[in-house]
């Protein structure tokens, strides 16, 4: 009646399990691995660019996410103002603030 499963293969003891660590320090160097390409730097990157929204100041000259440049006219807690034409004013979060750029860059443009 067992088509697919022979009787011999089905009455079969399973293998006992190795004892080893090998599996364990696969997964615990795989996660030290991706700590240092990939959690580490990220955490970096979050860290220098909360230090760069904190200090932002009026006349910065900066490049937001969105890829508008201009110069900020107004800092408040959470919002800035950034004038990116002549009597062109936007309102942008600070965390949207991708550079700031080198004083005269503006003029470049």
């Amino acid at each position: 009646m067992s088509f697919l499963i022979s009787d011999a293969m089905a009455a079969a003891a399973p293998a006992p399990a190795e004892p080893g660590g090998l599996p364990l320090l696969f997964l615990i160097g795989m996660f030290v691995i991706m700590y240092f390409f990939m959690i580490r730097p990220q955490v970096k990157r979050q860290k220098e660019h909360k230090k760069l929204v904190e200090a932002l100041k009026k006349g910065d000259e900066v490049q937001t996410m969105g890829g508008l440049v201009g110069r900020i006219t107004e800092v408040g807690e959470n919002f800035v103002k950034v004038e990116v034409a002549d009597n062109t004013v936007v309102t942008i979060r600070r965390t949207a603030v991708e550079t700031v750029l080198p004083k005269g860059s503006l003029k470049e443009m």
